[in-house]
């Protein structure tokens, strides 16, 4: 939801205190960040968020900066603390450049529902619109790809403004927020009355009202369903509903797949968990959800890497959608029933009217379409017979070596998806990736991150040659913070992706996708981080102990096939039951 005119809605808090302190706007937007429970920023100082820059030297013992390289590593290290950590990321940055940089980190955060704050600072208001130095329209430019954004004037907004902001950010369907405050509110000092979390706004309401009948007619048409099929997303991880999402799965004893956001929130080896959605997800969800007669979506969009073409995606099937935002439902696929609402609230309500089932022989349909894909792709992938080493084998001595307890990062690319097709999830908020835009460059400044906001977990960084050279220079963010992220790079020489598409519709024409790279290792070496490189998979067990058993960060370089594809695949254009294997 993109709603600027929030801006003009009223907020509604609790009295504020009645001892006033006089304080700049700066120290005020420090003692929100406070209140709000901000242990962490990501952020980049400049000319015109100097003031905030100044106060915050008082708050060192209390606030925890994390200088990165570039505004665009801030906010994605401000996204994958976010994912982790399930509160909202906070991002600073200076005018001008410094704002436009965030661009393209806020339409990830956008697509893909993150919560965040970023604070930018902005020219005197008595400059704006004479395009002073720096000067940017920070607002008009972030308005489509943002949740809610505000410019902030004069200081006595400050508190009011901030609490509106962590609101809209974290409720409902979660998303970036912006707010640019110009420089002379930054200095100017008020009488500040203290500072109190907003609750509610008027005329904006984050959940919608749960109409029952809706829920009993869902149940009702799941409880007579002969081949009934669930498809989760992201929805259940930001509702906090695993536990209500799985009880619901384990009633209805129906097949549940899921969407690249939303693994992870029912295990990977669950037994209903039949796999992966997607255009390079696995054969049998894919194939059978042209077969099913009842599909359950559950906090997921309908994607278009999910559906294929829209005029043959289970046309035969019943739909059932469970969302929070009112605007998804319909939006792509029409739903028989819609539930509006959080599914946290949702899923009990509609657990308490299923009958308790158990689908075994449609179940065991999903499990041949496996025993398939195991034969014609999986095994060679995680086994290969040749001299070169593949990515799958990769994941799949990373999975024995970690358990699935780790938090895996991904960057963009081939990499990408073999990573979330083979790696274990044992626990929600596990993998962290840029599912709806896409942006190669995530992966680094978003495990640095996720470490922040998961700080007792393994936090591994997948990444591929391209995507590595993106963002390079976070590398100087992890030596200065003595940040423990591991770093695979899965070495192809190639643009992965880019290149398969071109080998298999544009009659091997490798336009362009030929990569060089530096020396990654000796680069880390640089940033004082060690590393290793390796050719051989006698060395693949070994590098990666070393790796996870190395005290601080550490990159290792596989150097894996050059020309190896990524199967399953829906090519564009084509149904989900045209996937293929090969």
């Amino acid at each position: 939801m993109n709603e600027t005119a929030i801006a003009q809605q009223e907020l509604v808090t609790a009295p504020e205190n009645e001892v006033a302190v006089e304080l700049t706007g700066s120290a005020a937007l420090l003692e929100a960040l406070l209140v709000e429970g901000v242990d962490t920023i990501f952020g980049y100082p400049g000319g015109a968020i100097m003031p905030v820059y100044d106060a915050l030297y008082d708050y060192k013992e209390k606030l925890n900066h994390i200088l990165v390289r570039h505004e665009q590593g801030g906010i994605h290290a401000g996204q994958g603390y976010a994912r982790t950590s399930g509160k909202v990321g906070v991002v600073f940055a200076t005018s001008g450049p410094g704002a436009t940089n965030l661009i393209t980190g806020l339409a990830d955060a956008q697509i893909d529902s993150t919560p965040l704050v970023c604070i930018t600072g902005q020219v005197f208001a008595h400059l704006l619109g004479t395009d002073a130095f720096q000067e940017t329209d920070v607002i008009n430019i972030s308005t489509p790809v943002t949740k809610w954004n505000y410019q902030i004037t004069d200081a006595t907004e400050i508190p009011e403004v901030l609490a509106k902001a962590f609101y809209i950010a974290r409720s409902g369907r979660p998303g970036p927020v912006l707010i640019d405050i110009t420089k002379n509110a930054q200095i100017q000092k008020f009488q500040f009355k203290g500072y109190t979390p907003c609750t509610h706004i008027r005329s904006y309401r984050p959940k919608p009202i749960v109409r029952h009948e809706y829920i009993e007619q869902a149940a009702a048409l799941i409880n007579q369903a002969k081949k009934p099929f669930i498809l989760f997303g992201q929805g259940v991880i930001l509702g906090s509903a695993e536990q209500e999402f799985k009880a619901f799965v384990e009633k209805s004893g129906i097949p549940a797949a899921w969407t690249i956001l939303g693994a992870g929130a029912i295990p990977t080896d669950h037994p209903q968990n039949v796999g992966m959605l997607g255009m390079h997800g696995n054969y049998g969800p894919n194939v059978l959800t042209n077969e099913c007669d009842v599909l359950i979506a559950v906090g997921m969009r309908f994607d278009d890497r999910v559906t294929g073409r829209l005029d043959k995606y289970a046309k035969q099937a019943q739909v059932i959608h469970l969302d929070i935002d009112p605007a998804e439902i319909d939006k792509n696929v029409k739903s028989t029933v819609p539930v509006w609402g959080d599914c946290k609230e949702t899923l009990p309500l509609l657990t308490a009217q299923v009958d308790k089932k158990d689908h075994t022989e449609w179940l065991a349909k999903f499990n041949e379409y496996t025993a398939q894909e195991n034969e014609a792709v999986i095994n060679n992938e995680l086994h290969p017979t040749t001299d070169e080493m593949t990515m799958g084998e990769v994941i799949d001595q990373l999975n024995i070596l970690t358990k699935g307890e780790a938090v895996i990062v991904t960057d963009v690319g081939q990499h990408q998806m073999v990573a979330c097709r083979y790696a274990d999830f044992k626990n929600t908020r596990s993998n962290v990736t840029s599912g709806g835009l896409g942006t190669m460059g995530f992966a680094l400044p978003a495990a640095i991150g996720a470490k922040y906001g998961a700080q007792d977990r393994t936090v591994i960084a997948i990444i591929g040659d391209g995507g590595m050279q993106m963002t390079i220079q976070e590398l100087g963010t992890i030596m200065q913070s003595g940040v423990d992220v591991k770093i695979i790079i899965l070495n192809n020489r190639f643009l992965g992706m880019v290149r398969q598409w071109q080998e298999l519709f544009n009659e091997r024409r490798y336009s362009f996708v030929d990569i060089q790279s530096p020396d990654f290792v000796q680069v880390a070496a640089g940033y004082r981080i060690p590393g290793r490189m390796i050719e051989d998979r006698a060395d693949l067990q070994p590098a990666l102990e070393q790796m996870l058993n190395n005290k601080g960060s550490f990159l290792l370089e596989v150097m894996v096939t050059k020309e190896n594809n990524v199967f399953p695949m829906v090519p564009q254009g084509c149904s989900v039951s045209e996937i293929r294997l090969k």
